[in-house]
């Protein structure tokens, strides 16, 4: 079992911090994230327990609180690469069969460019925003999801009011393609930023599901700004 990465271990309860130096003509943020990653406890628990990334512990911990991802359910990861969220949701649907008297669940992951094959996940390559896309991914599905769940990022542009706007604008083009693929009841997990510009996009959610909810899972970075939705209960 994997030790909770916020506990302390070794000589005096303190653990050794890797410090990089910066090399020629790289950017002091590129340096500062850099060890911020060697140094990420959730980074190194990822590793050990064969995650494709630290991102993979957000959904394992939004799923613990919330249970969406049950054998069975069938979800569509938008953005999946490069494949941490897919990792988790093979296992906790059952994507494999390998649990005897439980139902056997599909994972979908979509994505840009290509993905490293994950046993257990169908994965394609597909934009989402394209005309059809939503018929695309049902005939995948042999039918509507259950859940569909979006970790994607609109790529920074350094202003922050502008990265907010973005992913809000991300975050509710994804919503649009959910209320096209999801089940009655059905679950809707994305990324936002918190800024001030979320007021639009909660009151479309509370629109079309029963209850939604904002969460920072204990695996988002303290520094970072973002947090997630979980809009259960789609009125469909």
């Amino acid at each position: 079992m994997a030790k909770n990465p916020t506990n302390n271990s070794g000589r005096g309860q303190r653990e050794l911090r890797v410090r990089v130096k910066s090399a020629r003509g790289r950017k002091l943020s590129s340096t500062l994230w850099l060890q911020r990653q060697l140094n990420d406890p959730y980074v190194k628990r990822a590793q050990v327990e064969g995650y494709r990334g630290r991102a993979a512990f957000k959904i394992l911990e939004l799923d613990d609180k919330f249970r969406f991802l049950v054998p069975g359910a069938r979800v569509v990861d938008l953005g999946c690469a490069p494949g941490g969220w897919c990792q988790v949701a093979v296992k906790r649907i059952n994507a494999l069969g390998v649990h005897t008297g439980k139902r056997k669940g599909t994972i979908l992951g979509i994505d840009l460019q290509e993905v490293e094959p994950i046993p257990g996940a169908k994965i394609h390559v597909l934009d989402f925003l394209d005309e059809g896309a939503d018929d695309q991914v049902k005939e995948w599905l042999s039918g509507q999801a259950d859940v569909v769940m979006s970790d994607m990022a609109a790529a920074s542009s350094g202003h922050k009011q502008t990265d907010h706007l973005r992913i809000i604008s991300l975050c509710e083009v994804a919503a649009y393609l959910a209320f096209d693929v999801l089940a009655p009841n059905g679950t809707f997990i994305a990324k936002v930023l918190a800024g001030g510009a979320e007021g639009e996009l909660q009151a479309l959610l509370k629109k079309n599901f029963t209850k939604v909810n904002n969460v920072k899972p204990p695996s988002s970075r303290a520094s970072s700004s973002e947090k997630f939705v979980v809009a259960t209960g789609f009125r469909g």
